[in-house]
């Protein structure tokens, strides 16, 4: 099995950004939502990208923009991922994939069966990103998602789960849902926007210990027909003779 992938969402600064690279996630997540509390300012990104874009992947979080605007960011920062949190089709998806160049991790809000299904036509895409579904918030709620739901899903695409999580709860998730990767933001904070260092490690190291051991290899016995390689097959000659 391979080991569950964490993705630091909510990232507004360098020195956010370099503790979380310390905890070894996959990937950064950084909002380019004016209306969140998370936003972050593109030189900033810019700066996080220049440090730190050959130890982990980059995402920007766009919610309704414009593809103009998307390939602009994707192409100044530059970002490696491009996640798509709003009400995006699958057309956008694939044509904003197209003019960036970059992955695409499509998100949705889920809160019964029919949001799940919708989410299966994103079938072009690298990634689906699942939250839990609160009214009025595009994501960062605090809220956990009901992860029976993910029972019904049907999907090659790799899941990223999000919603709700933290050191606390991360381990169980990991365990009941086997997703590609869990995406944090508000379990990692001290406050909207400011990550906090000890919850930084202590998310990665619920997530490293959730995943079962590797599986030891297996070895034959050894058959004692066969010359080992303490003992060496006997010189033909020395028999002859």
């Amino acid at each position: 099995m391979v080991a569950t992938r964490v993705k630091h969402c909510g990232i507004t600064s360098l020195e956010d950004a370099e503790l979380a690279v310390e905890t070894n996630p996959w990937a950064l997540g950084m909002i380019f939502w004016p209306q969140s509390p998370r936003a972050c300012a593109p030189d900033v990104a810019r700066d996080i990208a220049s440090r730190l874009r050959r130890r982990v992947e980059l995402v920007g979080v766009f919610v309704n923009s414009s593809l103009d605007e998307i390939a602009a960011l994707a192409e100044m920062v530059p970002l490696s991922h491009v996640q798509l949190h709003g009400d995006e089709g699958p057309s956008f998806c694939t044509e904003a994939a197209r003019r960036t160049g970059t992955k695409v991790i499509k998100a949705a809000r889920i809160r019964n069966k029919a949001d799940l299904q919708a989410l299966q036509a994103f079938r072009s895409v690298d990634f689906h990103l699942v939250d839990a579904h609160v009214d009025g918030m595009r994501g960062g709620t605090g809220q956990t998602l009901d992860w029976a739901l993910l029972d019904e899903r049907f999907s090659e695409v790799p899941l990223i789960l999000s919603g709700g999580l933290t050191h606390e709860n991360v381990g169980e998730a990991v365990a009941r849902v086997q997703p590609f990767a869990v995406d944090v933001a508000s379990g990692t904070e001290a406050a909207p926007g400011v990550k906090d260092p000890e919850k930084l490690a202590a998310f990665s190291a619920a997530v490293v210990a959730a995943d079962p051991p590797e599986p030891e290899p297996h070895t034959e016995d050894p058959d004692p027909h066969e010359p080992s390689a303490e003992q060496p097959a006997p010189d033909p000659a020395e028999i002859a003779s």
